[in-house]
């Protein structure tokens, strides 16, 4: 009786390991620029084409690339709101991110913190005048104005015909003058298109 007691045992810690085996998944490591499109939704690989893409517009447009030379500066930039009008739990924020990222790197232009930075900012620069000493506390006023707000949305075209499906993908920036509210500058990309066929469910 001991050794059937000691066989089921080991039988069921077996079972267990071979279960625990079988539950862990495989990582393979790709480089950063791979494309790992594996289910057809937005991904890492889509933002970066269309933000090269909007970001090269922008600069080339005529008011971004003249405003140095009328004004004797780079013109300044905040960062609006981005909106995720798509089908899809798109953050937004990080086509925002990467936007000014690569338009900050190019040179061109300056960027000032977006509203909710900002707001956080002034409360530190007003507590520095009760208790920063005067030497070391922040000016309150001195904030850099912005020239332009950048703003924009993504959204999903979606066609559906049995077991395949159309999803693409439309991302608009704007560019406003926050002085006049005229928009210098507006563009679209609708480059990512993708068919996605559906495997079909096993009877």
């Amino acid at each position: 009786m001991k050794s059937c007691g000691k066989r089921i045992v080991l039988a069921a810690v077996g079972a267990l390991l071979l279960a625990g085996c079988a539950s862990t998944p495989k990582t393979k490591r790709v480089s950063s620029g791979a494309v790992t499109d594996l289910t057809g939704y937005w991904n890492d690989t889509d933002v970066d084409i269309v933000c090269k893409d909007l970001i090269a517009k922008f600069l080339e447009s005529p008011r971004v690339a003249g405003f140095e030379a009328k004004n004797s500066r780079l013109p300044v930039i905040r960062v609006g709101n981005f909106k995720n009008a798509s089908s899809e739990p798109i953050d937004a924020a990080i086509v925002a991110k990467r936007m000014q990222v690569q338009i900050l790197n190019s040179g061109k232009a300056e960027f000032v913190a977006d509203s909710g930075v900002s707001a956080e900012l002034r409360a530190e620069a007003q507590e520095q005048q009760s208790w920063s000493s005067p030497d070391t506390a922040s000016v309150l006023e001195e904030e850099t104005g912005a020239d332009f707000l950048l703003t924009g949305a993504v959204k999903t075209i979606i066609q559906t015909a049995g077991n395949r499906q159309v999803r693409a993908y439309d991302v608009t920036a704007d560019a406003t003058d926050i002085a006049t509210h005229r928009i210098i500058w507006s563009e679209e990309n609708n480059a990512i298109k993708k068919i996605v066929k559906k495997a079909k469910a096993k009877l």
